[in-house]
């Protein structure tokens, strides 16, 4: 038998000590392997085979025996299953029992692999990975705990994915909840804060107030220093805004430039009056920032709950009209919500009428990002994302026209088109000889939610002779935790096609091991933001690592968005990351180019998996006309 290996992971130029976000926003030490210790009475190397029978027999509770020698050192790990099946074969226990454990483990009818074997210091991520990288029947066995060389305990492979996904479901909570750069509450919290300050005061007969701020010219900012100048100035703006609130008020960013700051328990509208003023003043003064002295003043609108509107969902479009009359008065002032507050941004409505056009004018178009297999280059499938050649504005990016779509409803015909649009494309590409390739195609929450989906699935699969089995549809983890019940029957409805699911910027949101059982998912998608420099950010590659282990464990395939780096896939491959996409493999194409490129990787043998030996005839003669 082979001496067991110690699995204690090499030494590393970084830090020894590892610490862990919880909720709370704060840093803990990471836990080490010795938070999942159980004491098990080993059995010596002389032990007979039948005392380990027995042993097994008579506790259901172990899994695996540990073997140590006489200095007690944990040289083995004798696996309860393998164990016992080989002892239930005829005449195992006569010609086997009376021999000593060490005798049969060097057997060779007798399975048996080698023990892990870590140091109690080794944290929990480290050990995930060893038994990731050994094989994930190791979950099941465990795994031997010594220090300094002698026998410990044992510890279980399911403790220890609890224990990592407890840690990750806090670091993702934080993340989820806080702005990666000032630390502050983003949208998502303001919102859950918003709503439960509303509750309160309509319990107590208070006031909840909602300042709306956006930082003046911010945009000369970032184009004439460059964002790094930018974020510095972003930062030292969050410190005036906490200086100005109240000790007890909410200061968030809901993005860009944007910010809120959340006022309760107010009994008078015109206690908001001084924090605003306080806040515009302070503004005022230069900002000294990496060299630069700056001034960058905002402009402040507010709304009241319940005075200016009775309704929770409003109140912030309101408080953001005020700050628009703030900007139009001049900037570098307050405005307070009132009846005659214009409700629109006009720019806004300007392009949702031109939204809402543009299918019917045929301005729309699907770009294809190729998702490619680590391990091999082969392209596994597309992501379809629409784009917007608006005669006027040029290419509209989805960043402007989406959420026009989603708050005007427009999203539910554009989801449709795109549905409709992706499908036809793969029957094009399937006529010209293309192998089939996994459409990912990504689904709103409001065309979700709207109902009827799985019916107008079902009608383009047959109108356009789709195999369902290469159609993937993209969800947020947002829209399977609202009506959990209807959700899951739309979702198995959606699955009783052949269709299969992912959740897309998994990680970003509520991330929860129970719904992931519960729901018929087949992928999980790894956001952008936690691939981005993951090979010299620990957070970014802890939360990646936690994720594949994650999907692993559930049988799931995983895939990572934003590759734009060889060393952030290298990272990702090395942690088992089946397949990514992203810039570094290829940006968005239109249909035309993907083929184009398509071509040019298969004359470098990279993606022959998706022809027979010859590129298909129609294929090629595409490609020459």
């Amino acid at each position: 038998m082979p001496i067991p290996m110690n699995a204690n992971p090499p030494v590393s130029d970084s830090p020894q000590r590892q610490f862990v976000f919880i909720s709370d926003g704060r840093l803990h030490d990471a836990p080490t392997v010795r938070h999942l210790l159980r004491l098990l009475e080993p059995v010596g190397t002389d032990a007979p085979c039948q005392q380990v029978l027995e042993r097994f027999l008579a506790d259901s509770a172990i899994y695996a025996l540990p073997v140590v020698d006489a200095a007690a050192r944990p040289v083995a790990l004798v696996d309860r299953k393998r164990h016992i099946e080989f002892f239930s074969r005829p005449f195992s226990r006569e010609i086997f029992g009376r021999r000593g454990i060490m005798a049969l483990l060097e057997h060779e009818e007798y399975e048996h692999s080698e023990a892990i074997v870590v140091e109690d210091t080794c944290s929990v991520e480290d050990v995930a990975q060893i038994i990731i990288d050994a094989g994930m029947h190791h979950m099941v066995t465990g795994f031997v705990v010594s220090s300094q060389g002698r026998y410990l305990g044992v510890a279980n492979g399911h403790d220890l994915l609890n224990v990592i996904t407890q840690r990750k479901q806090a670091e993702l909570h934080y993340l989820a909840h806080y702005d990666n750069l000032t630390g502050i509450p983003n949208r998502l919290l303001l919102g859950d804060r918003l709503d439960k300050a509303c509750q309160d005061a309509k319990r107590k007969g208070t006031l909840v107030a909602l300042l709306f701020i956006d930082v003046d010219h911010f945009k000369q900012i970032n184009d004439s220093l460059g964002h790094s100048v930018g974020d510095a100035v972003l930062r030292k703006l969050v410190d005036r805004l906490k200086a100005a609130a109240r000790r007890a008020d909410t200061v968030a960013r809901l993005g860009g430039d944007e910010f809120v700051i959340l006022m309760e328990n107010l009994d008078d509208p015109a206690d908001v009056d001084p924090v605003a003023r306080r806040l515009v003043q302070s503004m005022r003064e230069p900002i000294e920032v990496l060299g630069h002295s700056l001034v960058a003043t905002v402009s402040v609108g507010s709304a009241i709950y319940p005075t200016d509107d009775a309704a929770i969902s409003p109140l912030l479009s309101k408080a953001d009209a005020a700050m628009y009359e703030a900007k139009a008065g001049g900037r570098d002032r307050f405005c307070r919500y009132s009846t005659e507050t214009a409700m629109y941004n006009p720019a806004r409505m300007s392009l949702e009428n031109d939204l809402r056009l543009a299918i019917d004018r045929n301005e729309l178009v699907l770009h294809y990002q190729p998702q490619v297999d680590l391990a091999s280059n082969a392209v596994r499938g597309v992501e379809a994302l629409v784009r917007w050649r608006h005669p006027e504005r040029g290419l509209v990016s989805p960043g402007q026209f989406i959420p026009v779509a989603e708050e005007s409803g427009l999203i539910v015909p554009l989801g449709e088109w795109v549905l409709r649009e992706a499908f036809r494309q793969m029957n094009e590409w399937t006529n010209l000889g293309l192998a089939p390739l996994r459409m990912s195609i990504n689904i709103s929450a409001v065309q979700f939610r709207r109902g009827g989906l799985p019916r107008f699935l079902a009608e383009q699969l047959a109108a356009y002779d789709i195999d369902p089995r290469y159609v993937e549809l993209e969800l947020t983890e947002s829209v399977l935790m609202q009506g959990v019940d209807k959700v899951l029957q739309t979702l198995h409805e959606i699955k009783d096609l052949g269709v299969t699911l992912a959740i897309d910027d998994f990680g970003t949101g509520y991330s929860s091991l129970s719904y992931l059982r519960r729901f018929p998912i087949d992928r999980l998608k790894i956001d952008q933001s936690f691939v981005r420099d993951i090979e010299r950010t620990p957070a970014n590659e802890s939360i990646a690592r936690a994720i594949v282990a994650l999907s692993n464990s559930l049988s799931l395939e995983v895939i990572a968005e934003g590759i734009e780096q060889s060393a952030e896939r290298a990272v990702l491959e090395h942690m088992r990351c089946t397949e990514g996409q992203g810039y570094l493999f290829a940006k968005p194409l239109s249909a035309e180019d993907f083929l184009g490129w398509i071509i040019a990787h298969r004359k470098n043998r990279v993606t022959n998996d998706l022809f027979d030996e010859e590129i298909p005839g129609l294929l090629q003669d595409w490609a020459q006309g």
